[in-house]
């Protein structure tokens, strides 16, 4: 196999040619790496760079793909923690806000927007909902401006009259709307977006971004690696092999206890439906509806690209065998649209649900209770063989963390390391980042540019697929150079690595089965021998 776009060694282009090299050195490696890390969702990314820049020898492991597990399901949303600062928890929401204006304003600007948050109020809601979300979002205001974000990135909260609600959210009950709650907050164009962004800015300070490589046994200072690429259609040659580090690192999330048995994990299951925008009126802003009977929980219908709206999300405890991929049930399909129900002219129903997806929370366990309860912090964690795992969080916070982890890593191995600087290092597609030009071609499609930012330009001039900004389907928003791309620059190796994570066509089944035709042509073109 052979690489279209020719790496050096700090490329932040990951193809399969890149992965098979630099795996194949690391089967004859003898000497320790600096730093494993096994995962690769936005945690086990996040360590990767954080560790790389600090020019830390860095590989990271994951037995999937980037994004495979909860770091694709999420709302898609950086919270500035206005929940936990409502139940107490001010040390959650301080960092959050912290963490969301980072990403806001130096380093994912391409990829973490403004969202307008809308709460309705209609005749006959209780007092509590009528004023408790004004004040937490006055507050919010304020811990927005603690954490030193600009009010031109988030403007203050304030009260909307009943046709400023409609504007945002066109398909809002008009029947005994008396005003609206607004606030702002930080939308992720993807999710799974960010992970990939995140994990091409490490290979581009040299992380080795290894993914379909499973880690079948780990210890503090090693680990044992199958590659399970099978030339990146599935399957797998099984093939093993030891690798050693001066330390390891689980990040697997809801997965740790199955890497390390003394880390207990208690999933919680937040499930969205994918409903058409136009099914409400095409929404500039995200509908937020109080859950009937709780004070601080809510249901957000949230707009999102190819004229969908995200609706969710559940917090459900999810005991038993962790599975690679959650389903939503018809109990919280129902829960769902119920409650999104009362605050809409036309409530949704089951036909206008073209899609869910799920995913489980890592929360830490601390015994019994409410998932939705438990606390949100993240835990580092030292095994008696030296096996750090960090699970819990927020995906907000991920940088965080992986700092805290490095350090961690730092402190244990007295490795010679420089101070973090993720705070401020743009990820690939910002302004400021080496590789990404000063500002996109007028030309291209505004969709593209907002998923890949001052990069978009190179996304279409690297197409290996002819007819770069024709849609990869009729009625998508998503181009073939987008499909080239993820399989020539983001490491995508096969077509439920395009659909699925490196775009999310595959969100609607029947988008999936459209577009299905123009992914099978990427892989085959970016990956056949030149």
């Amino acid at each position: 196999m052979t690489d279209h776009h020719a790496t050096s060694a700090h490329s932040t282009a990951l193809s399969a040619a890149r992965r098979d090299r630099e795996l194949a050195a690391l089967r004859e490696r003898t000497d320790p790496v600096d730093l494993v890390v096994i995962g690769g969702g936005i945690t086990g990314v996040g360590i990767a760079l954080d560790a790389a820049s600090r020019g830390l020898d860095t590989v990271l492991l994951e037995a999937h793909d980037l994004a495979f597990g909860t770091s694709r399901w999420s709302s898609k949303l950086a919270h500035g923690g206005l929940r936990y600062l409502a139940s107490g928890n001010v040390g959650i929401a301080r960092r959050s806000a912290l963490e969301r204006g980072i990403l806001l304003e130096r380093t994912a600007p391409h990829l973490v927007r403004p969202l307008a948050q809308v709460v309705p109020v209609h005749r006959g809601t209780g007092v509590l909902n009528t004023i408790l979300p004004g004040l937490g979002f006055v507050a919010g205001t304020a811990l927005s401006r603690l954490a030193g974000t600009d009010s031109a990135t988030l403007p203050g909260a304030r009260l909307l009259s009943a046709s400023k609600v409609a504007e945002y959210v066109p398909g809002v009950r008009r029947d005994g709307l008396r005003f609206g709650h607004l606030n702002w907050d930080g939308q992720l164009v993807d999710d799974s977006r960010l992970v990939v962004g995140v994990a091409r800015t490490a290979a581009g300070h040299g992380a080795r971004i290894l993914t379909r490589a499973r880690v079948t046994e780990a210890s503090g200072t090693q680990v044992t690696v199958r590659d399970e690429s099978g030339g990146g259609e599935g399957g797998g040659d099984g093939e093993e092999f030891t690798l050693t580090a001066r330390q390891v690192v689980n990040a697997t999330g809801v997965w740790a206890g199955e890497t390390a048995p003394g880390v207990r994990v208690r999933p919680s299951r937040g499930t969205h439906l994918v409903v058409r925008a136009d099914a409400l009126g095409n929404p500039t802003g995200a509908l937020t509806v109080p859950v009937p009977g709780e004070t601080n929980r809510f249901c957000f219908c949230l707009p999102a690209q190819s004229g969908r709206v995200y609706v969710g999300l559940t917090d459900v405890d999810a005991p038993g065998p962790v599975p690679d991929v959650p389903h939503a049930t018809e109990e919280e399909i129902d829960f769902l649209l119920d409650v999104v129900g009362r605050a809409l002219e036309s409530p949704l129903t089951r036909d206008d649900v073209l899609g869910t997806f799920a995913g489980l929370r890592p929360l830490v366990d601390a015994g019994d209770g409410d998932t939705a309860d438990l606390s949100r912090e993240h835990a580092l964690l030292t095994a008696d063989d030296g096996l750090i795992t960090i699970t819990g969080g927020k995906l907000t916070e991920y940088r965080l963390m992986a700092e805290q982890a490095v350090d961690l890593v730092v402190e244990r191995t007295g490795l010679a390391a420089g101070s973090c600087h993720t705070a401020d290092l743009p990820l690939i597609g910002a302004p400021g980042h080496p590789e990404t030009s000063t500002s996109p071609a007028g030309y291209l499609p505004a969709a593209l540019v907002e998923r890949f930012g001052l990069e978009s330009a190179a996304v279409v001039a690297a197409s290996v697929l002819d007819r770069p900004l024709e849609p990869v389907a009729e009625g998508l928003d998503v181009t073939r150079a987008e499909f080239s791309h993820a399989v020539t620059h983001e490491g995508a190796l096969s077509v439920d690595d395009v659909l699925d994570r490196r775009s999310r066509v595959g969100l609607v089944p029947t988008d999936r089965a459209a577009a299905e035709p123009a992914a099978r042509e990427a892989i085959a073109a970016g990956q056949a021998p030149a």
